[in-house]
């Protein structure tokens, strides 16, 4: 199993040797994310501090940009980092695409079906000189002149993975991307019964088998270090938990376990106005739910229990919380996990 962890550009001076320290401590993967930086400036800064480790968006939202701009700033960074960018697209909910981006929002699945296969179409372009000639529902690209064509690129198309919650948006990824990033909000029960048989059906569909699908599990870990800041952390979890647990898209997961009630509470608090409303979600959030979602506890233990619970039906998983660790305990999770 393959293990990444966050690059988070935090402060911009120390990014490229924080992802040199990720590099030498021997992470597979970094991933930067879409929430308050640009998902793709710092993984061009951290192209060029890095030799080996892969560098990826978990994730750039995908309908708040189209696809031609997607594809030349992922075909940037594919030369960038000598072939080791990974694009993670997500859908993003209606709210943020139409409300905070400003875009137009249609049917998530089909439309993220078109997206993907217009980037392949776009990149086709470019890397064998084809005739580009997307006309869909959502894309229409038709158009590409020597001018704004770039030059073969040497590594290749990059690897597109699509993050997905409900099982239309996964049967997609198995349909067209070359990974499934799992959706933080995840429990192994849910992985197990809802999303790889989705996978599965997805990848049938395509002529494709589970195997062509990096499968990859950014799931809550909490390193407990021992350090007076945990129980910091961990409330920090219960409210990321809450938080998407007040989302209606995200309601099936809580439901597979009989958790209905706890996703109308959540959601409940979440649409009032009151500022202490975030705190008030995070104490719903009880000990058995909390640990259903995360993995707590020292870097070894901690490591041995995402491999009983992912193993065998994940590629890769994503240690959230061990980026400043010590490198001694960094080589404790990892052994654990490999």
């Amino acid at each position: 199993m393959k293990v990444d962890t966050i690059l988070a550009p935090d402060e911009w001076a120390a990014l490229p040797d924080e992802a040199r320290r990720l590099e030498a401590a021997g992470y597979d993967g970094a991933w930067t994310a879409e929430v308050s930086h640009d998902p793709f400036l710092p993984l061009g800064v951290a192209a060029g501090a890095t030799s080996r480790i892969s560098l990826g968006t978990s994730i750039a939202v995908a309908f708040a940009r189209s696809p031609m701009t997607t594809a030349y700033v992922a075909n940037d960074l594919q030369a960038a980092s000598r072939g080791r960018f990974i694009l993670g697209l997500g859908s993003q909910v209606k709210a943020h695409v139409t409300r905070r981006f400003s875009m137009p929002w249609g049917r998530p699945a089909p439309q993220m079906r078109e997206y993907i296969h217009a980037l392949h179409a776009i990149w086709a372009s470019w890397n064998e000189g084809s005739q580009l000639d997307v006309r869909g529902e959502y894309y229409q690209h038709t158009l590409m002149t020597a001018m704004f064509r770039p030059a073969p690129n040497p590594y290749g198309p990059p690897r597109v993975f699509l993050a997905a919650v409900g099982t239309a948006m996964t049967r997609v990824a198995g349909e067209v991307a070359d990974g499934l990033i799992v959706h933080a909000f995840t429990t192994e029960r849910y992985l197990r019964e809802v999303t790889l048989p989705a996978l599965a059906e997805g990848a049938a569909r395509a002529g494709r088998s589970r195997g062509d699908i990096e499968v990859t599990c950014p799931g809550f870990v909490v390193i407990d270090d021992g350090g007076p800041d945990v129980p910091a952390r961990i409330a920090a979890v219960r409210r990321q938990i809450a938080f998407y647990g007040s989302t209606p898209a995200y309601r099936p997961v809580l439901a597979l376990h009989g958790w209905e009630e706890l996703a109308d509470q959540l959601h409940a608090l979440s649409v009032t106005s009151d500022e202490s409303r975030w705190a008030a979600m995070g104490d719903l959030i009880s000990d058995e739910v909390l640990h259903a979602f995360a993995v707590i506890g020292r870097p070894q233990d901690a490591g041995t229990e995402l491999k009983r619970r992912y193993g065998d039906a994940a590629d890769r998983v994503t240690v959230t919380s061990a980026a400043g660790l010590p490198p001694d305990q960094i080589r404790h999770l990892l052994a654990a996990l490999r």
